[in-house]
């Protein structure tokens, strides 16, 4: 079990004038390791429970502790360089070349210039960024690429704690979507400890190992796993918020791998005609999908386009329309199924054709 990278103890935020608590005594441990969502209504806390952890917003009353440390003991100037923040307006320095904006925490802490350009380079790899732009200004490269370098400037000095304020909100879905799905790459070879704030549900489950659902005033009402949250809300309110399409976004979390798949209405190219015929009987169809001898997934044909062939390998195949791999999801299996006019989609592991998931398959997990 992960330790606690994390700790807030009854932490408290009132404003002056303001009638209520913005964070009324939040209990919270992150784990070390993992990326922990802060979800919730606007104005229930969120941003400012998460400026709090690095003392951008000074608390009111409270504990916190990052790997035991008192945060309130420690310099909040020094605190922050230990701490990687990435927010929506990316807030890169205008003034300062791509390379100078990464090395920014780094010569604050007096490394040399040989350590600085070392993790520079080694941070543009990372971030699957061309060298060539580490001598452009901010305005010169796109909102995508401005967001990677927000992150490796966050990470520049080996930071354990990253905080992010919705640090990909301001891009178009394509772009959020790339962004997403490097950050959970990034997450795999660094294995930071991320607080994440979002308003986006569907960003959470996907890149959240916990998931925490905050009310107004930051009150706590559930902090799970996405697959158990959205199994099993813990309160009205915590249903409300995931929405009508709850069962929908569980597909998100469940590979299509761990189904028992059907074989399907499937021959080698080898087995002939009748063969086909057999399995297009077996099933119901009339239609039928075809292999190779090593197991690849050829496409398929009409039954009727078996009049007066007898050798499969002679047949003209059509492509398969909607072809998944294994490890994905079966939300984006259903994208895929939905698209095609007999309700099923191909399953393969690399080429090697696997099954076939029919809706029915899904149709049951949604109501599991």
């Amino acid at each position: 079990m992960s330790s606690t990278m994390i700790r807030l103890e009854g932490v408290t935020k009132r404003f002056r004038g303001a009638a209520a608590p913005a964070v009324d005594a939040l209990d919270l441990e992150v784990p070390q390791g993992e990326i922990v969502m802060l979800v919730g209504p606007s104005g229930c806390g969120k941003t400012t429970t998460l400026k709090m952890i690095n003392r951008l917003v000074e608390p009111s009353s409270g504990s916190i502790q990052i790997d035991g440390e008192d945060v309130l003991a420690t310099p909040p100037h020094e605190l922050r360089r230990r701490i990687g923040y990435v927010i929506q307006q990316i807030g890169l320095f205008p003034h300062r070349t791509i390379a100078q904006n990464i090395a920014t925490v780094p010569e604050l802490l007096g490394w040399d210039e040989g350590r600085i350009q070392a993790r520079v380079d080694e941070l543009i790899e990372l971030m699957h960024l061309d060298p060539a732009m580490l001598g452009r200004f901010p305005s010169e490269l796109s909102g995508g690429q401005r967001q990677r370098v927000g992150v490796a400037r966050a990470l520049a000095a080996d930071p354990p704690v990253l905080l992010m304020d919705e640090p990909f909100g301001a891009v178009d879905p394509l772009v959020r979507a790339r962004l997403q799905e490097q950050l959970l790459q990034l997450q795999h070879q660094v294995q930071k400890t991320i607080v994440f704030v979002t308003h986006d549900i569907d960003e959470a489950i996907r890149l959240g190992d916990r998931i925490a659902v905050l009310n107004i005033g930051a009150r706590l009402e559930q902090f799970a796993p996405p697959a158990e949250l959205l199994a099993k809300p813990a309160t009205d309110f915590v249903a409300a918020f995931l929405g009508s399409e709850r069962g929908l976004r569980r597909l998100a979390l469940l590979p299509v791998r761990d189904l028992d798949l059907d074989h399907g209405p499937v021959v080698h190219a080898d087995d002939g005609a009748a063969a086909a015929r057999r399995a297009m009987n077996a099933y119901g169809v009339d239609w039928f999908g075809v292999t190779s001898s090593d197991g690849r997934a050829l496409g398929w044909a009409w039954g009727t386009d078996l009049q007066g062939v007898d050798d499969l390998a002679d047949l003209p195949l059509r492509p398969f329309a909607a072809s998944i791999q294994a490890d994905a999801s079966l939300r984006e299996a259903l994208d895929a199924i939905v698209t095609t006019q007999n309700n099923v989609a191909v399953v393969c592991d690399g080429d090697t054709y696997v099954g076939m998931l029919f809706v029915d398959h899904v149709g049951a997990e949604l109501i599991r």
